[in-house]
């Protein structure tokens, strides 16, 4: 079993790669992710994920590291954390009644061969949030406090009564970390998901 490092700081991350039971260190990467000028959302998140996962990797030479970024989009327009009540309030009253659409890139970089050789896919999660009165918002946000959420609307919390309809082919992408394709990625990288059972690269 090679060292597996989460390229995070994000407590949600933690939590869903706890799930698959497999021993793993998190460590936060020092890199800049604003966006470049007339990036695709798709291919901001998709640069973030390699760019988190190569930082770590030159770190810790021979893990295997997973890097993850959301970008949120409303008529091809990047949704970014609000930071304050003011911005997440405007936010949920743009995205009301509408539906957003969440790319949620991973990546996990190989640092066992030379050239660091990475899988990565961006994971697509349409999101429909209820047409809700400014009330109900303004409250919502006051309990939950979401400033640091692409969306203003944490899923895996309170913010699940906000949302009408969720589309996704992998239901833990929207929370930050899609396993289903992790795994994949993970067995290609013939990591042993249950006991001392090698799992051969490629299935």
């Amino acid at each position: 079993m090679p060292r597996l490092i989460l390229a995070s700081s994000s407590a949600y991350r933690r939590e869903l790669l706890a799930r698959l039971g497999l021993p793993f260190t998190a460590q936060a990467p020092d890199i800049d992710e604003t966006p470049l000028p007339g990036e695709a959302p798709h291919a901001t998140a998709l640069r973030l994920a390699r760019a988190k996962a190569a930082a770590i990797a030159h770190l810790r030479p021979g893990a295997l590291v997973i890097g993850s970024d959301q970008v949120a989009t409303l008529d091809g327009e990047q949704i970014g954390k609000p930071g304050d009540h003011a911005r997440a309030l405007a936010q949920l009253q743009r995205m009301r009644g509408r539906r957003v659409l969440f790319h949620t890139a991973l990546c996990l970089w190989d640092g066992r061969h030379a050239d660091g050789k990475a899988q990565v896919e961006d994971v697509q999660t349409a999101v429909t949030f209820r047409d809700l009165p400014d009330a109900e918002l303004d409250a919502y946000l006051r309990i939950e406090q979401p400033y640091d959420c692409a969306g203003s609307a944490k899923n895996e919390g309170l913010g699940i009564a906000i949302l009408e309809r969720i589309d996704s082919v992998d239901p833990t992408a929207l929370t930050g970390l899609p396993l289903i394709a992790l795994c994949g990625m993970l067995r290609r990288a013939g990591v042993p998901f249950f006991g001392a059972a090698a799992v051969s690269p490629g299935q």
